[in-house]
């Protein structure tokens, strides 16, 4: 249309240099820079196509990036679903099903995970959460634990096809190289234990390869995010049986997970452990003043302990209230990558545990989305993408791997700890508070 335009002018042109010579020469100009100007800009319609060619070419980079580097998720509470909405009975759950489109999954707001999300999202890795409420922890939350542990294991040999149960760094590499998603088991909460080192053994034994120090309640030996005023603890950190702890966890090759503790409990953990720690759900405390976000001065102490901090995509932890955005995520992403660096930021979204979701990341199937937009709006390089989707994880897990191995061969032997009645009167069964754990 702007060429046939152009063209009648400039035919007009000559035809007023034959009447008028200086008008026609005008025109003449005019219609040529006209031309010109057309030629070299873009026409309207050309200009999305072209932004919306360069984030589908960005988007086929990131699905290369990860088919060579496993996707990582630090949490996902799917097994509690499972336990809530099956009593555990796989038999009753189809994990290759699409789950909104089935009762009761599709009408939970808790409810975000199963087999053709997580392939759509090209998750390379997963870390189940092995969780029992708080409430549990003087009654029968060892139990429970352990029945959960096993959902879990029965739930990766169910879906073999698809699921590979693994407890290390080459397990994961292994996996991603047969195209299924590595599953790895993740204690959620020092409550679990029942203060006893001897029940951390065996759950590290059936395959747990990090252990919460808390979750929304304080133990007798470390401090939560929320119970600072409880006075079942009393040091508000680590108390010498949660140092304990600590040294367990490094023995065993448990990495240290920090999510839900109070400050204190951070600071202690990260000043007394010999292996890199993890915060596998949790964002950034100066951008949401949340409890369980992470104040800068430990981001930096998590950057001097070679560590991690897995980000959440709980509405809550990003925005402080029920709604957010990506890039409300995103910026949360780049200011633990600017306080602590790009080795020490990773993804931890929390799906099945959280009801409110962020924007664009409403489900499992999302990550590529959330890559390709640090790519394209944020420049990220290559590099820095295969960091956050699983290589910062890997290397931290790979160190505390190596920190058991060096003291396996130097000796070091399990902690015996010894679990001293508070009196002498006899204790309810199962009923672990009337220990001192000092």
């Amino acid at each position: 249309m702007c060429v046939c335009v152009c063209v009648s002018f400039l035919f007009t042109a000559v035809y007023e240099i034959q009447v008028r010579p200086c008008a026609g020469i005008v025109l003449v100009i005019i219609g040529f820079v006209v031309l010109l100007i057309w030629i070299a800009l873009p026409s309207s319609s050309e200009a999305p196509g072209s932004f919306s060619s360069h984030r589908e070419e960005t988007f086929e980079v990131v699905r290369r990036i990860l088919e060579e580097v496993p996707l990582i998720d630090g949490h996902n509470d799917l097994p509690w679903n499972i336990r809530k909405f099956v009593h555990n009975q796989l038999m009753y759950f189809n994990f290759s099903a699409d789950l909104t489109t089935v009762e009761p999954w599709s009408k939970s707001n808790w409810s975000q995970t199963d087999l053709p999300r997580l392939r759509k999202g090209m998750v390379g890795a997963q870390f189940w959460s092995a969780y029992v409420p708080c409430g549990r922890k003087h009654l029968d939350g060892v139990q429970t634990t352990m029945e959960q542990i096993d959902v879990i294991r029965r739930l990766a040999e169910t879906y073999s096809s698809d699921l590979q149960l693994v407890t290390s760094v080459k397990g994961i590499r292994e996996a991603h190289k047969l195209r299924k998603i590595a599953s790895l088991i993740g204690v959620e909460g020092g409550h679990s234990l029942g203060n006893s080192l001897a029940v951390l053994r065996i759950f590290h034994s059936l395959g747990a390869r990090y252990l919460t120090l808390t979750h929304t309640c304080d133990t007798l030996w470390a401090g939560c995010c929320s119970g600072l005023d409880s006075p079942e603890n009393e040091h508000q950190g680590l108390s010498p049986f949660g140092l304990l702890v600590l040294r367990e966890l490094n023995r065993l090759g448990m990495m240290v997970d920090l999510s839900h503790t109070s400050v204190k409990t951070m600071e202690d953990a990260l000043n007394y452990t010999l292996a890199p720690v993890i915060f596998s759900h949790s964002c950034a405390y100066s951008l949401c003043t949340s409890l369980r976000n992470v104040p800068d001065h430990v981001l930096k102490l998590v950057a001097l302990n070679d560590g991690i901090v897995m980000v959440s995509f709980y509405s809550y932890f990003i925005s402080c209230n029920s709604t957010s955005t990506l890039e409300q995520v995103i910026a949360h992403i780049n200011h633990i990558k600017n306080v602590a660096g790009e080795d020490h930021v990773g993804l931890g979204a929390g799906y099945d545990g959280i009801n409110h979701t962020t924007k664009g990341l409403e489900d499992v199937s999302h990550y590529p989305q959330l890559l390709t937009s640090l790519m394209s709006n944020y420049s990220w390089t290559e590099d820095q993408i295969k960091k956050l989707a699983g290589n910062n994880l890997l290397r931290v897990f790979s160190k505390v791997e190596k920190v058991r191995d060096e003291w396996k061969e130097d000796g070091m032997k399990p902690v015996e700890d010894i679990l001293v009645p508070l009196n002498k009167e006899p204790l309810l069964p199962n009923c672990t508070d009337g220990y001192n754990m000092t």
